[in-house]
């Protein structure tokens, strides 16, 4: 999963990049600072593999990646080549989503590029470039397919679907916002429209807010109110508090937290709104070499996701056999157990595969 992390300048992206993947990407009060994008792998936490792990004896722990692409500042006019221009919005058409983080805090010594904190000012710049950077594209991509059309009448469904979304984009509406069928969605897939990519906002909020999830920050307030009209999630995160954490070990964090009255960290938060806006869920692999999450989307055929592991495994796919992770741990990591009561099935192809499902994949080639 690629998640592209966009925001102006100075709003603490960087910084939050830096505390999320300790890649240590450079970050200082003046825009511009990141150039190149700034790329970061990190785990998603997930504490069923360390159980699991505890009962096969696994040598090692696999867990479920996440691709973070830390984005240039961006300024007014970036798709017309102000600032950094339109290397930032090609940076991010590879994303699966794109994650914008707002400053939603009062800070006197960290300057703003507006002059002002204003999170919804700042959302409507930032759309309003992906907006104006899809419409140049689609307007492009219109008078060729028009073209070729003219001796080819397959393509006139081409036309009529990005005529739509040229219409739309002309009114400075997210083309997301469009209600497009399954065939549509895919004739537009090609494209990678920055518009049509789902989005989650990031409430960068002081320390203080961090602990009540901004219930209390005027900006965070009027954030929500904007996104649950636009069907977007927002995550409230305090960079300064990741930064925090990122220094610590493992068991160092979950007590750090729990003194200033947090259940989790930042990140887990964005993960798991990460994986509900894609709707992306985890089957898990375990036995004596590796104990490993692999992430599938929702309603994935057993078949396919055995082929998420090696392409061998889908075409002599036999059969799966599965227990849930919640069967498993209540016999004590004993398979022989469960088998007893009948908690280990044997799937077919079409099985739809559920999160925390431990798959064993019988094939042969």
């Amino acid at each position: 999963m690629k998640l592209g992390i966009v925001g102006l300048p100075n709003v603490g992206k960087s910084t939050l990049f830096n505390a999320i993947t300790k890649a240590g990407a450079e970050s200082a009060n003046y825009p511009f600072t990141t150039i190149e994008p700034n790329v970061g792998l990190v785990n998603v936490p997930d504490e069923r593999l360390n159980v699991l792990s505890e009962y096969t004896k696994s040598k090692k722990i696999v867990p479920a990646v996440i691709e973070f692409y830390d984005i240039a500042g961006l300024v007014k006019g970036a798709s017309k080549g102000e600032g950094l221009g339109n290397k930032f919005l090609a940076n991010i058409r590879e994303s699966e989503a794109i994650v914008e983080v707002l400053r939603c805090f009062e800070d006197e010594n960290i300057t703003h590029v507006d002059g002002s904190v204003d999170p919804l000012r700042d959302v409507e710049t930032i759309n309003l470039e992906l907006i104006f950077s899809d419409y140049e594209l689609v307007e492009k991509a219109l008078d060729k397919v028009r073209k070729n059309a003219k001796g080819n009448k397959d393509l006139l469904a081409d036309v009529a679907l990005l005529e739509k979304v040229l219409e739309v984009l002309g009114q400075g509406k997210s083309a997301r916002i469009l209600d497009l069928n399954d065939e549509e969605k895919k004739l537009l897939r090609s494209y990678q429209l920055l518009s049509m990519k789902p989005i989650i906002y990031v409430a960068n909020v002081s320390e203080d807010d961090a602990a009540d999830d901004g219930a209390n920050n005027p900006y965070v307030a009027k954030l929500r109110e904007f996104a649950e009209a636009e069907q977007a999630k927002v995550v409230v995160i305090s960079a300064a508090i990741e930064a925090e954490i990122s220094t610590l070990e493992d068991d160092e964090k979950a007590e750090y937290l729990e003194m200033i009255g947090l259940e989790q960290s930042g990140l887990d938060k964005l993960v798991v709104a990460s994986y509900d806006l894609l709707g992306l869920m985890s089957f898990i692999t375990t036995g004596e070499i590796e104990t490993r999450a692999w992430t599938i989307k929702k309603n994935t055929r057993a078949v396919d996701a055995a082929g998420k592991i090696h392409t061998d495994i889908s075409r002599g796919f036999i059969r799966a056999e599965i227990i849930s992770y919640d069967d498993l741990v209540a016999n004590d990591g004993s398979m022989v157990k469960a088998r007893e009561k009948g908690q280990v099935r044997l799937e077919g192809k079409e099985y739809l595969m559920q999160d925390g499902d431990v798959v064993h994949f019988r094939f042969n080639v």
